[in-house]
């Protein structure tokens, strides 16, 4: 059977249904501003959620770590790749989360695949929300355990499925905050079933670290909830932090375990060290600069507001990931090439990454966005909806 043939059918119905995913190469760095093609466009597609990726302190620390490290790790952390700036971030980390100990891991869908696959044995369960992240739905079909998908939210249904599980090992996984929809986990209700049912919690707080929370501790900290509630706490650095790579936070005989047993950590090369420094800077800064968080809350606020002045469908959410439905996936593209006929820079999220007719526009907000930028965006929005009605 010839390969090419054999695969062409298939992008083809994808490219008839609107689905056919492209790349963009993206010619400057990031910021509200993108190039691409030599032409600017105000982007609302990326998560760089506090506007760190090229921020010029970021900057300075990745290139004075990088004359020092060199610029790869040169091999996984358990052979010689684990730095003194590996281990200074971890603490960080740690400290930062309220956790005995965090441990890097080089993408957050390889934290995500490891924690599952490193805590989960044939005749367990894990419990997963229906719009999990990918990586998380994947760890949890690699793993040799029982593997149960409850309606997104729907805590009834949760329990329904605990309540009918034999298992001794039971592990209920979600997101903090769901990237394609923007909204919270039901976390306080969750803790509540994980005790009576005798679960661990993990939450995989990608959209949440930084930007929500008092002090930027995610959604953990939005609910005022502690270790005992979630145990398990995964996080990548490549969204607020501006940065690249992952961790998980928990207790010290977690983190152990993870070290022993999790094979994205083990057989993996470690971040490159000049990465880890930028991050603690990073970090530092989201410390440091809670209006970042005060202004990207006003952006939302005011983004929200004019959406509903527009009558135009958006989501229940109060975190930078603000998506505006628009339905089917051709209709949901004509929207984006228009608005970026129209210099703005906003994705189409189509099936099969959200459900089938629940096409949307993914607007994400930086705190380098201004009032005037988002003003604009909606100026734009509503011409958009109007051309292709």
């Amino acid at each position: 059977m010839n390969l090419d043939n054999s695969l062409q059918d298939a992008l083809r119905e994808r490219r008839a249904k609107s689905l056919y995913r492209q790349r963009t190469c993206v010619e400057s760095a990031q910021g509200v501003e993108i190039v691409r093609n030599g032409k600017s466009y105000l982007s609302f597609c990326s998560n760089d959620y506090l506007g760190l990726a090229n921020h010029p302190k970021v900057i300075e620390a990745f290139n004075l770590a990088a004359k020092k490290y060199g610029v790869g790790s040169g091999a996984s952390h358990l052979v010689c790749g684990h730095s003194h700036e590996h281990h200074a971030l971890e603490e960080a980390l740690a400290d930062f989360t309220g956790r005995s100990r965090a441990l890097l891991f080089s993408s957050g869908y390889m934290a995500n695949m490891g924690v599952i696959n490193a805590l989960l044995k044939r005749g367990d369960t894990v419990f997963e929300d229906r719009l999990n992240h990918a990586s998380l739905i994947d760890g949890a079909l690699l793993s040799a355990a029982d593997f149960k998908r409850f309606r997104h939210n729907d805590l009834a249904h949760l329990e329904q499925q605990l309540s009918q599980s034999n298992s001794i090992r039971k592990v209920i996984v979600v997101d903090g905050v769901f990237s394609m929809d923007g909204d919270f986990a039901k976390l306080p209700d969750l803790c509540v079933l994980a005790e009576k049912y005798n679960a661990w919690l993990v939450v995989d707080d990608a959209h949440g670290f930084g930007c929500v929370g008092k002090n930027g501790n995610g959604s953990v900290e939005h609910f005022g909830l502690g270790h005992s509630d979630v145990p398990i706490l995964i996080g990548t650095l490549g969204k607020a932090f501006g940065t690249f790579g992952a961790f998980v936070a928990g207790s010290a005989t977690l983190i152990e375990t993870l070290i022993q047993f999790a094979r994205t950590y083990i057989y993996t090369t470690a971040l490159p060290p000049a990465v880890a420094a930028a991050t603690r800077v990073s970090l530092g800064i989201i410390k440091q600069e809670p209006q970042r968080r005060e202004h990207l809350t006003s952006l939302i606020d005011f983004f929200r507001q004019g959406c509903r002045d527009l009558k135009l469908d958006i989501m229940v959410s109060t975190t930078p990931i603000q998506p505006v439905l628009v339905g089917s996936a051709d209709k949901a593209m004509k929207i984006s090439h228009l608005l970026e006929s129209k210099g703005f820079w906003v994705s189409a999220i189509r099936p099969p990454t959200v459900p089938a007719d629940t096409a949307r526009l993914r607007v994400t907000f930086s705190a380098n966005h201004t009032i005037e930028h988002v003003a604009s965006l909606l100026n734009a929005l509503a011409e958009a909806f109007n051309a292709v009605e």
